[in-house]
């Protein structure tokens, strides 16, 4: 008899932190990220046929590109299946980090915990330790973030090559802007997770605002894309606060927006108009799970 095994996780959304993850700076200071799973999935199947022949494959229901950790999440989602024995999610993030690693990656393991396990974490990066701290604010905190923080696809894929090896470059070189970006970014990430244990809406808002003056100092390419739509919205007051979900330069972007419905009329009028398409979402709390 033939049989399947499909698991499937969640994608990301990166509210803070998201850089300070990396190796080339965890390495000698904690990174501290706050990332949200949501309701757009990675699915891996592998099926034995009658033959015992063995197909592996995946789908995914986002982009590739779209900087929401998708590929983290493919790999997540490809060696639970391959593997199969019942390895806890955090073993299984490690195994799919260091995957990527072996394929030449030098990013950092935010995507791999997110999708591994699922909800609300505070995540702090000590070289190769990772320490979970599972958020769980209220309901009400929880329909106010799902609700007031709106996500849209760009349809521009998302940079990561010489751009990103040229702020690293910058950050082995000890470039004081470029060390003072990723330092204020990690800094963020910190504000977000007080910012969700006390439900404070306010800190959450200033948390982006400082994702948003750290990454320009990483480099200003990286939020470019979305500055000509979203400035004029930020002007008006339409838009407190955004940032880019990824690493930049495309990709989603993800925008809080003052609470009438106004003022999300006219967001969606204008991110409309630049082509881009709302991706509706909420949070998943579960991990990697065998359907």
């Amino acid at each position: 008899m033939g049989r399947e095994i499909a698991v499937r996780c969640p994608t990301r959304i990166d509210l803070a932190g998201g850089w300070s993850d990396v190796p080339a700076y965890c390495n000698s200071n904690s990174g501290e990220v706050v990332n949200v799973a949501i309701t757009h999935y990675v699915t891996a199947k592998k099926t034995f046929d009658n033959n015992r022949r063995l197909t592996v494959q995946y789908s995914t229901d986002v982009p590739i590109g779209s900087g929401l950790g998708t590929s983290g999440a493919m790999n997540v989602a490809l060696l639970a299946a391959i593997d199969d024995s019942g390895r806890k999610p955090e073993e299984i993030a490690e195994m799919a980090f260091q995957f990527e690693s072996i394929l030449g990656n030098t990013g950092g393991r935010q995507d791999q915990w997110a999708s591994a396990l699922g909800g609300i974490n505070h995540l702090t990066f000590n070289g190769d330790n990772v320490e979970v701290n599972r958020l769980n604010p209220s309901i009400e905190f929880r329909t106010w973030l799902q609700n007031h923080l709106l996500l849209f696809d760009s349809k521009i894929q998302h940079i990561s090559g010489e751009l990103h090896d040229t702020i690293w470059k910058k950050f082995h070189a000890n470039d004081e802007e470029v060390m003072q970006g990723l330092d204020m970014i990690r800094g963020a990430g910190l504000v977000m997770a007080e910012a969700i244990r006390e439900e404070d809406i306010y800190q959450v808002v200033d948390s982006v605002r400082m994702v948003m003056l750290g990454v320009d100092l990483l480099d200003e390419k990286l939020h470019d894309p979305f500055r000509q739509v979203l400035t004029p919205l930020e002007q008006i007051g339409c838009a407190l606060a955004w940032k880019a979900m990824g690493a930049g330069g495309g990709g989603v972007v993800g925008v809080i927006i003052e609470g009438g419905e106004k003022s999300k009329s006219t967001i969606l009028d204008a991110t409309n108009s630049a082509g881009w398409s709302q991706l509706h979402w909420a949070i998943e709390d579960s991990g990697v799970t065998q359907q």
